[in-house]
């Protein structure tokens, strides 16, 4: 048996081994036609073409749109840039539901996306009139309005805008608000060259159950002359201000305008829902949030407890609007002729950007009120990035625009805004022109920006005249700026320094301009994230690095007077609990366990810290084994309040890169350790 396994194994070995001879052979055979193929007559391989024959059929000029770049996402044609594929499927996205775009159009799907920055297939698969949920609290629905409430105009700016995401925000308008609150819809076209936006539009429009008009813009203006142009003709008693994709939810009107009834001077919002830009879903969003602005005046919203505008018969309303120090601009309603007692908006603002930061500043230093109402819901298509066109440049644009709200209406604020943001210096300043808003906050007799922080928005993260701002700095002993804050130190009078903030800052503003001078911005080593690009709602670690400007700015640092330690968007020095448990840690100084990080802000001990700038302390011993120093040197320690632990510097290896970082913990003090010894330098931030 073994022998003729043996036998038939040569055999099978033999045939492969011919079986490949023989392409071998064929493949050599190929190559060698080929090359005498070569060396034939030129006019035999390339033939003349024929003579031209004179076509039946007109030439046809393609007209390109680039898009992108030049791959599938991009070079689109005049017919791509105008087609209105909009094919509703019975039932797809109903109640809110994500679309799934069948797989032999993903190719389609994924070229279109980047005409809107959204996907358009998917948008254009449900219907104008989706249902979706009631996103409303039990409260909510069961809050009861009075009659007697004002009309509104909802007017609605488009720039290019996909045909279904349009129309499904009309519609969804008209069928969720009652009509005898709606007085019309208005349309502004800032100035669209897609041929469906045209006479097609102004058809479907005719035949709508409530007065709906267009309005277009001669040139391309932007967000602020167009919802001026709007807001000239509107007839309502308020102005509601809608993005052109949008989807209102049940009930989303009423709250808006029973507030404004109960006070003209309150400009209100709506939750403002996401909806998804890949799949359309609908997300409803929780309604205990508010916004305001970071250091470079980007709207941001954030979730810690706020006071709400309760009614003295109830004071646990849970439908109570709450008070927001800023809005996001794009959604919100406004009694008509409030809108032009406070100044509107500032109409020298171009294109976008920068117009929710002055309406906010202005509205709140100017005797109104900025509000959000839990009981209205609107949905919003949220983009990774903008479509539209920038004519001036976007960078440019938004600096000019930031630069106007910054230089009205911040005071001394707007130097730190200037200096501290891409794009902006102080130069900026001079170059527009706020007369005349300067002049309407004179008139309206306007409170000062340091009012609007101290009442509006006590828990900023701003810099103020009784807080310190700049870097926070490793003092190795070895750099001149180390060695000169140490120095100054030491030459400090009294026995011992108090541990408040408010006398460290005091301290250490006296040598500010010197301290600036020597930090070495490549050598000294600043108190930073570990990593370059932070989200806001993450948890970082925190390391040292050199003190050049971040990315983020987030290596500067605001100390309030009781000991948060602040950077930009409302993050904060946090001291976390340790995994191995806060005894162990105490116990093992070569711990690496990372218990501070880097987190959202918060009225809580975690991150209360005091700054120890003891120069003369009397010491005791406190056993036999551990004798203490009567007169110790300066700590220059920055601990922690509640458990008394010291941020210290530690190399760690991380296990997934496998390579030894520098991390910053908090671990038991000790007054000789180098690793623990802190400096502030101090920044301006003002002129």
């Amino acid at each position: 048996m073994g022998l003729r396994f043996q036998q038939l194994k040569k055999l099978w070995l033999l045939y492969l081994f011919l079986l490949f001879f023989a392409f071998f052979m064929f493949a050599i055979s190929i190559n060698l036609y080929v090359v005498s193929m070569q060396g034939s007559d030129p006019e035999m391989r390339h033939p003349k073409p024929p003579p031209k024959r004179r076509s039946l059929w007109p030439h046809k000029n393609i007209v390109a749109h680039y898009i992108g770049r030049g791959d599938i996402f991009g070079n689109m044609t005049a017919d791509d840039y105008n087609i209105n594929l909009f094919q509703p499927v019975q039932g797809e996205g109903a109640e809110g539901r994500p679309v799934v775009v069948p797989p032999r159009d993903r190719f389609r799907m994924q070229r279109f996306f980047r005409l809107n920055s959204f996907n358009l297939l998917a948008s254009d698969r449900i219907p104008l009139n989706r249902t979706l949920k009631d996103y409303r609290t039990p409260e909510c629905r069961d809050k009861k309005y009075a009659g007697g409430m004002p009309s509104t105009s909802v007017i609605i700016v488009f720039h290019n805008e996909a045909w279904s995401v349009l129309l499904r925000t009309i519609t969804s308008v008209i069928n969720r608000s009652p009509r005898h609150l709606l007085k019309e819809i208005i349309l502004v076209d800032d100035a669209s060259d897609r041929s469906y936006l045209k006479r097609q539009l102004e058809s479907y429009v005719k035949v709508l159950s409530v007065p709906t008009k267009i309005y277009r813009m001669k040139k391309r203006s932007g967000l602020v002359p167009a919802r001026l142009l709007g807001a000239e003709h509107a007839r309502g008693d308020v102005l509601t201000f809608l993005d052109a994709h949008c989807e209102c939810s049940r009930g989303w009107l009423e709250p808006l305008l029973a507030r404004i009834k109960e006070s003209r001077k309150v400009v209100i919002c709506p939750v403002i829902d996401i909806i998804s830009d890949d799949n359309f879903s609908y997300t409803k969003t929780f309604e205990n949030h508010w916004g305001a602005f970071n250091w470079q005046l980007s709207f941001r919203w954030f979730s810690s407890e706020r006071r709400r505008q309760l009614p003295a018969t109830n004071p646990k309303d849970g439908t109570a609007p709450i008070a927001t120090p800023g809005m996001a601009g794009g959604l919100f309603a406004i009694d008509r002729k409030y809108f032009y007692e406070m100044g509107a908006y500032d109409s020298n603002m171009r294109v976008w950007g920068g117009e929710n930061v002055e309406m906010s500043f202005r509205i709140w230093q100017c005797g109104g009120r900025v509000e959000i109402s839990p009981c209205s819901h609107v949905g919003h298509v949220f983009r990774s990035s903008t479509p539209y066109t920038f004519p001036g440049g976007m960078s440019e644009v938004l600096t000019d625009n930031l630069a106007r709200a910054a230089t009205v209406w911040m005071d001394d604020w707007q130097y730190f805004v200037m200096l501290y943001t891409a794009g902006l210096t102080l130069g900026v300043k001079d170059k527009v022109n706020v007369t005349e808003r300067v002049a309407l906050r004179q008139k309206l007799q306007c409170k000062p920006f340091s009012w609007y922080l101290e009442h509006i928005w006590p828990e900023h993260f701003f810099p103020a005249p009784d807080r310190f701002f700049g870097k926070i700095i490793w003092l190795d002993g070895e750099t001149e700026c180390a060695q000169a804050y140490s120095k100054h130190m030491k030459s400090l009078p009294g026995r011992a320094l108090s541990r408040e903030w408010k006398r460290a800052f005091e301290e250490i503003d006296t040598q500010s301009e010197q301290l600036l001078a020597l930090i070495d911005l490549e050598r000294d080593k600043c108190l930073r994230p570990q990593k370059e690009d932070v989200p806001r709602s993450s948890f970082s670690p925190v390391t040292v690095g050199d003190c050049t400007s971040h990315a983020q700015t987030m290596d500067m640092f605001v100390i309030t007077p009781k000991g948060q330690i602040m950077t930009n968007d409302n993050v904060c020095l946090t001291y976390r609990q340790p995994k191995l448990g806060a005894i162990k840690l105490l116990k093992n100084r070569n711990a690496t366990a990372s218990n501070v990080i880097l987190s959202q802000c918060a009225s809580d001990a975690s991150q209360l810290w005091t700054y120890d700038m003891d120069v003369s302390i009397a010491r005791l011993q406190i056993n036999k084994d551990k004798l203490m120093c009567i007169v110790c040197p300066q700590t220059q320690q920055i601990s922690h309040q509640e458990t008394k632990l010291c941020l210290t510097l530690k190399a760690a290896t991380n296990a997934r890169l496998q390579k030894v970082e520098k991390v910053v913990l908090s671990m038991e003090c000790n007054f000789q350790d180098i690793t623990q010894k802190w400096g502030l330098i101090p920044l301006p931030w003002r002129m």
